[in-house]
């Protein structure tokens, strides 16, 4: 062989091995590739970021939760090398509310770029819980507080375990990260001087999310004294108000009430005070050696939530990605679709779908499927009853066509022979009504001595009882069709049932994720429209058989009520005075 077609041969080799080759790891079946906008429509960032925590929502919507483990012990994340572990921890887990906040640190943020990404895997039962809050923050990380404490004061989710000596403020489920802290206007919540708290040459930086209840408020969101040496961050009406040693050093920004906004005080060489991610206020104040209590909270009414405080200075694009990567409008992170774990498969719309059906939607299709196998059921045998009698019906008629005089001929010298036929032929049980009638009355003519003729009352009479055996054949006919139309009313109205509940869930759990991106609805929203295909794909087939199967019935029932007819015009023909 040529010495440049194997150079070339092996090169595609190397091409083709770099393309198939496999995964993180294999045991994981499932990943989502977690995209980071960092570019002018997402969060815009000039410089990069580095050991950044990114808050990763995931609901029904971007999140498969029937395939992971149910206290998502088996989730992780890999760097876009696909090689790379991240550190992580998982703030709450809910498998049955489909809702969780996971807090992972990205080594670095490059700027300006809407093509970063990393990898969340998961779908492996045999893997042992890995996230770990106390190993997830860098060195400078002194204090976090989720909030997520039932009872008690709020504990450290560092390393550190700075946590709060007192807290007056009540636990809320339902705060814009998992659970917050409700303070009532007399609350404070106070964290002991340590030295990892100190404020030292690298500054200090304090943040958190504050929802108030009302405007006009003066409270102390974050003030660490030491002597005469004290750093604050206040709210005063609806600014934002930065100090250094009781001066005013930075002021600014408009806090809403009833409304989540992120601030944050930064101060090393210059003090400079942040509301959601912007800066409101810089004057040049250098922060004083210090290492004292710290208070947050002090008079302010409303909710708290995520409270972090670092001995060093954090850049404004750390701030910036804080501020709008963790709120209900973040626009940092967004979720691909579900691949499995072997690269070279195709992604399945359908397990997608069906992935993300929620246990409601589930409910509606077990029961719009029970709907179809009983359609499905009835048109089936109701299909073979209505051939068979139709054509027992024929076969009777000929033989009734070719008898003569008497009507009672075929019943008496033909039962063995026909025996089969009179099981099956709804004309046949008709006839036997009138033949059974008419024979009562000639045996009493024959005790009496009377002639074997009918009188009008007769014949009215008997004309009765085939009317009887006529409802009672076209009941046989009728019966179970009921169900048909119940499939074929009922079917799509509890697939609509099913589709809005869906689309409530969904955009609840959006609303709880604060993740509103179309990455994060289209799923939710298209699992919850298999409730209502679900719902077609019953009515369709029974609305179809349901009509052919009418159409059929009609058929019998004419012929029916025809043989009457002409079965009473005979009697009164051969039999009447």
């Amino acid at each position: 062989m040529n010495k440049n077609l194997r150079i070339v041969l092996f090169l595609c080799g190397l091409l083709l091995f770099g393309s198939s080759q496999a995964n993180w790891n294999s045991d994981w079946a499932s990943r989502i590739k977690v995209t980071l906008n960092t570019s002018a429509d997402g969060v815009s960032t000039a410089a990069p970021v580095e050991g950044a925590q990114v808050l990763v929502r995931l609901h029904t919507g971007n999140f498969a939760f029937g395939d992971a483990k149910p206290d998502g012990s088996d989730i992780r994340f890999i760097a876009d090398d696909d090689k790379t572990p991240l550190k992580f921890h998982i703030e709450h887990y809910d498998s049955v509310t489909e809702l969780a906040f996971v807090w992972v640190t990205v080594p670095k943020i490059a700027p300006g770029n809407k093509n970063g990404y990393f990898w969340l895997y998961y779908n492996n039962p045999k893997a042992a819980a890995a996230g770990d809050s106390k190993t997830s923050y860098d060195s400078a990380q002194a204090v976090v507080y989720h909030f997520d404490e039932s009872s008690g004061p709020p504990k450290d989710s560092t390393a550190y375990g700075n946590n709060a000596s007192a807290s007056a403020g009540t636990s809320n489920p339902s705060s814009l990260i998992d659970t917050g802290l409700t303070l009532s206007g007399n609350d404070t919540l106070s964290i002991p001087a340590s030295a990892s708290i100190k404020v030292a040459a690298n500054g200090l930086t304090a943040s958190m999310w504050i929802k108030p209840d009302g405007a006009g408020q003066n409270a102390v969101l974050f003030k660490q004294l030491d002597g005469a040496n004290s750093i604050s961050l206040l709210l005063q009406g609806d600014k934002i108000v930065a100090q250094v040693n009781g001066s005013v050093t930075a002021a600014g920004g408009a806090v809403t009430a009833g409304a989540w906004h992120h601030v944050a005080l930064v101060v090393k060489d210059n003090a400079i005070a942040y509301v959601d991610g912007q800066e409101v206020g810089r004057v040049t104040a250098a922060a004083p050696a210090m290492s004292g209590t710290v208070t947050v909270g002090q008079g302010f009414k409303g909710d708290l939530d995520e409270f972090e405080l670092a001995d060093s200075e954090r850049s404004p694009d750390w701030i910036r990605i804080a501020a709008l990567g963790q709120g209900v409008d973040q626009k940092l992170t967004t979720y691909g679709q579900a691949e499995g774990g072997d690269e070279s498969g195709g992604t399945s719309y359908f397990k997608i779908l069906l992935g993300s059906v929620t246990l409601d939607g589930w409910v509606v299709i077990g029961i719009l499927m029970v709907m179809m196998i009983i359609s499905l059921f009835v048109m089936v045998t109701k299909a073979i009853f209505v051939t068979k009698t139709a054509r027992a019906n024929a076969s009777f008629k000929e033989e009734f066509d070719e008898m003569g005089v008497d009507l009672t001929k075929l019943y008496e010298a033909r039962a063995a022979k026909h025996k089969k036929v009179r099981d099956v032929s709804s004309m046949f049980r008709i006839y036997s009504v009138g033949t059974v009638e008419l024979k009562k009355r000639f045996a009493v003519y024959r005790e009496k001595g009377r002639a074997l003729t009918l009188t009008p009352q007769s014949i009215s009479a008997i004309r009765a009882s085939l009317d009887a055996s006529l409802m009672r054949e076209l009941q046989k006919l009728n019966a179970q069709m009921v169900l048909l139309t119940i499939a074929i009313a009922g079917g799509p109205f509890l697939g609509l049932l099913g589709t809005v509940v869906g689309v409530m869930i969904t955009f609840a759990a959006i609303a709880a994720a604060g993740d509103v991106n179309v990455n994060a609805i289209a799923p939710g929203i298209a699992a919850a429209l298999v409730a209502t295909v679900a719902g077609l794909g019953v009515a369709i087939p029974s609305l179809f058989g349901y009509n052919y199967l009418a159409s059929k019935i009609k058929e019998l029932t004419t012929d029916m009520q025809v043989f009457v007819d002409e079965f009473v015009t005979r009697l009164a023909e051969n039999y009447s005075e």
